[in-house]
């Protein structure tokens, strides 16, 4: 029987953030396929002496398809090591169909998105009870365009927390389509880079006015998260909304609300 191929979300750059079931599969497999234009190298540590290690950052789709059916001719297990989470701008679908096709199964294991590293480094929450509820992981139109009704204006229109991937050479662009939603200039914009890499990580803090020459004079143009929400900065805020879930008046099925004094 043919093997299986295994797509790992890796994380958004530390090692260690990579779940316990990656870890095992990555500890099991054969062979592995990392992108690593993205992924760094020490994401294969785990893995044994004998599993051939391939880099697919010079590789067609093509390439890597035959490349994970041939191992799976030869090994159980299969890994395609993915940045972040296989299911967020990847070529998840675009793979897969292939190995459908030749008959290999394959399964995914989710991963930690840079747009979660990104809060968790810069100490941010990306939803607030009373602010927003709402978190919109999108994109800035470039070679890849927008479906209709996707470009970055209407989504910011709802002025709720935007993860916006891919795009921090576009920063301009961001910054343009945030001021046609009627975002004002002292919004606080959020960006960092390579989110968790150990020694490399960058966070930027500034204004929608400001974040473009920010992120220039600290030479930020690849691999970087941009978070523009309303939630930033909310630690040194006066006043909060209390959360109902852990509010002393508030009843639950765990718990019953506490007698006005």
């Amino acid at each position: 029987m043919p093997g299986r191929v295994w797509f790992v979300g890796a994380g958004p750059g530390d090692p260690d953030l990579i779940t316990v079931k990656g870890r095992d599969l990555l500890a099991q497999a054969g062979a592995i396929l990392f992108a690593g234009s993205l992924v760094d190298r020490t994401a294969t540590r785990f893995a044994p002496p004998d599993c051939v290690i391939r880099d697919s950052k010079d590789m067609t789709l093509e390439e890597m398809t035959a490349w994970l059916i041939e191992q799976c001719g030869r090994c159980e297990t299969v890994v395609r090591l993915q940045t972040g989470d296989p299911g967020l701008y990847g070529a998840l679908i675009e793979m897969t169909r292939p190995l459908t096709a030749a008959g290999i199964e394959w399964q995914v294991v989710p991963g930690v998105s840079s747009a979660m590293a990104a809060a968790a480094a810069a100490a941010e929450t990306l939803t607030l009870p009373e602010v927003t509820q709402t978190v919109i992981l999108t994109r800035v139109a470039g070679r890849t365009p927008m479906p209709p009704g996707e470009d970055l204006e209407s989504l910011a229109a709802h002025k709720t927390t935007l993860c916006i991937f891919l795009s921090i050479t576009l920063l301009h662009d961001v910054q343009q389509a945030l001021r046609a939603a009627g975002w004002d200039e002292d919004a606080p914009i959020l960006v960092v880079q390579k989110a968790s890499w150990p020694g490399a990580e960058k966070i930027i803090r500034g204004t929608l006015a400001d974040i473009k020459k920010k992120c220039q004079a600290e030479k930020i143009g690849s691999q970087a998260m941009i978070i523009a929400s309303p939630t930033l900065g909310a630690a040194d805020w006066p006043d909060l909304a209390r959360s109902k879930l852990y509010d002393p008046t508030f009843t639950h099925r765990f718990r019953k609300a506490a007698a006005n004094e």
